[in-house]
């Protein structure tokens, strides 16, 4: 039987980890074989499923004397050229970039400004493998092939949960996401390392790229910040009336087909909706503050005096009771012509003393009777 002579592996797909030779399992080396390592990798090597050595860059020959656990095996009266039974995993030691983690399910998280929402987050970090033996036999176990994905799964897990604790306890709102990314992204990082230490793994760079509430939640920030943006809105009513005027001669128009008549019909009828819409508004703010009738229905005239014959209620400004005919006055004052109330006894304007009620003029209406009188 003949040995393998030559061991080495290359990475064509960028994102194994981990590869062992010979993949089936374990193979017939011969004492002497080649092991060739290249600077971006380790080569750990097995037999009967221990791990004997390891081996750093560079071309090695398999020999007693850089494996000398095998002189118990190595039949020495065949001049040390029996085969064995051995394979070597071979790790890559680059760093490993553009990995992404992200959380699977939304996040909850109590809010200051919005109560309990949820919120989902991802991200980058890159890492490389720092103890090739302690990650063989922790993480790989006996598989043949370990790649960037298989470590991505479980290890994020861990980000997922050191972010979660991270994120409750050092941000209030998520108002407040967009200056703390990068205050975040190095705390959930040393709360990582510890992590990724105990499987032979160095987390290189950690980055929160987004943290985003839900859709729903978006919209009503978006609002919120829409109606900040507008601010006075007098000086915004009048900017969308002034855009209405101007864009309807070209919606309404159809084109050159309108001409000149339909412009200047668009932008009467702009004017007319734009002064609509300002007082109408105008007017209900001002009913509300007021406490003014609501628009369209008039208002009723303020009552006159007591009619001093049938003690009907006058009109203000009436000379005449609607109900009996009695004059509401009593003539002018004689001292400053000041016209008097029906009954009064004295000029509310200068204080003259009026005639008598005897005195005064008989009621020039019908009387109560509804007969005409004579006297």
């Amino acid at each position: 039987m003949r040995g393998i002579q030559v061991l080495e592996w290359r990475d064509v797909t960028g994102k194994e980890i981990v590869h062992r030779v010979p993949e089936e399992g374990s193979g017939d080396v011969s004492i002497g074989a080649q092991l060739t390592v290249r600077e971006s990798q380790a080569a750990i090597f097995f037999r009967d499923g221990q791990a004997l050595d390891t081996f750093g860059p560079g071309r090695h020959t398999l020999t007693a004397l850089n494996l000398p656990l095998l002189q118990s095996v190595i039949n020495i009266p065949f001049e040390g050229t029996t085969p064995f039974q051995a394979e070597v995993y071979f790790v890559n030691m680059r760093t490993f970039t553009d990995m992404k983690w992200g959380t699977p399910q939304p996040v909850p998280f109590r809010d200051s400004e919005f109560k309990m929402i949820r919120l989902r987050a991802h991200g980058l970090y890159t890492m490389r493998i720092s103890a090739p033996q302690l990650f063989v036999n922790i993480v790989v176990g006996t598989e043949h092939n370990y790649t960037t994905d298989d470590v991505g799964s479980w290890l994020r897990d861990f980000i997922v949960a050191r972010f979660n604790d991270t994120l409750g306890e050092q941000v209030e709102t998520i108002l407040d996401l967009p200056q703390m990314y990068e205050e975040l992204s190095v705390a959930v990082r040393s709360r990582l390392i510890e992590d990724f230490d105990r499987y032979g793994v160095e987390l290189v760079d950690f980055i929160i790229n987004a943290v985003v509430p839900p859709d729903e939640l978006a919209e009503m920030i978006d609002e919120r910040g829409g109606m900040e943006a507008v601010g006075d809105m007098d000086r915004f009513m009048r900017y969308e009336t002034a855009r209405a005027i101007r864009d309807m001669p070209q919606a309404g128009a159809g084109g050159a087909a309108g001409g000149p008549a339909a412009a200047g019909a668009g932008l009467g009828a702009g004017v007319g909706m734009g002064a609509a819409m300002v007082g109408a508004m105008t007017g209900a703010f001002t009913g509300q503050q007021q406490g003014a009738q609501p628009a369209g229905s008039a208002a009723a005239p303020p009552p006159g005096p007591i009619c001093p014959n049938c003690q009907a209620q006058t009109p203000a400004g009436a000379k005449f009771c609607p109900q009996c005919g009695q004059p509401m006055t009593a003539g002018a004052c004689a001292n400053c012509g000041t016209e008097l109330p029906a009954g009064a006894k004295f000029c509310a304007e200068c204080g003259q003393a009026t005639e008598s009620p005897a005195q005064a003029p008989p009621p020039s209406g019908p009387p109560e009777g509804g007969g005409d009188s004579t006297e």
